[in-house]
């Protein structure tokens, strides 16, 4: 026998081998028509060198979490000068500030030029300020118009957070004296728009010597 003869089949042969083969392309045919259906919708199949799934980008940073929280407390140093923010005991912003034209001691009446000492409170604030934004302290307390009534004076009040005269130009502004205000407590514009960001109505204001 010659070698080429085991390469080819007799005809007889042949024949049932092709059959074989287009049934066995029937079935296979059949149960991917059969899988398609029970989603409503074959499945296609990837096209050669098809690229990887991609796996979902991560959402986006939440930048609360960034973000200054705000403050809880309002600390006046009235002999440095300064206003603090503190947030659960930690100081978040230092200030420089302007008092009272007669700062020292406590505020005992309307006009004398000095600024409140004690706890208060922001109990509302101003966006249409005549001095750029302002809050206002719950100045006088009950100890306050006590204090008062027991020299026979009226205790005043409007006492506020604030920012620079609107009235002024930049020059004004920049020629204002160390302490200016009516007994208020005024901070730099840019400042201002810190604290009025960094605090609610509500937040406790406490003024020291």
């Amino acid at each position: 026998m010659r070698p080429e003869d085991f390469l080819t089949l007799p005809s007889s042969h042949r024949a049932h081998l092709l059959s074989v083969i287009a049934f066995a392309g029937l079935l296979i045919h059949g149960g991917a028509y059969a899988a398609g259906a029970g989603a409503g919708t074959a499945i296609p199949p990837l096209p050669p060198n098809a690229p990887p799934a991609q796996t979902p980008a991560p959402g986006a940073p939440d930048w609360q979490q960034f973000a200054t929280q705000k403050a809880d407390r309002i600390v006046v140093f009235k002999s440095q000068r300064k206003l603090e923010l503190l947030r659960r005991g930690e100081v978040i912003r230092t200030y420089h500030i302007a008092l009272g034209r007669n700062p020292v001691g406590p505020k005992l009446e309307r006009g004398d030029g000095k600024t409140p000492e004690g706890t208060y409170f922001i109990d509302r604030r101003n966006p249409a300020s005549e001095y750029h934004l302002s809050m206002h302290i719950s100045y006088p307390e009950t100890a306050d118009i006590k204090r008062a009534a027991a020299l026979n004076v009226d205790p005043g009040a409007n006492i506020l957070i604030h920012g620079e005269p609107n009235i002024l130009n930049h020059e004004g502004k920049a020629n204002l004296l160390k302490d200016w205000t009516a007994g208020c407590i005024a901070l730099h514009n840019t400042d201002m728009d810190e604290v009025w960001r960094l605090t609610d109505d509500g937040v406790t204001v406490e003024i020291h010597p």
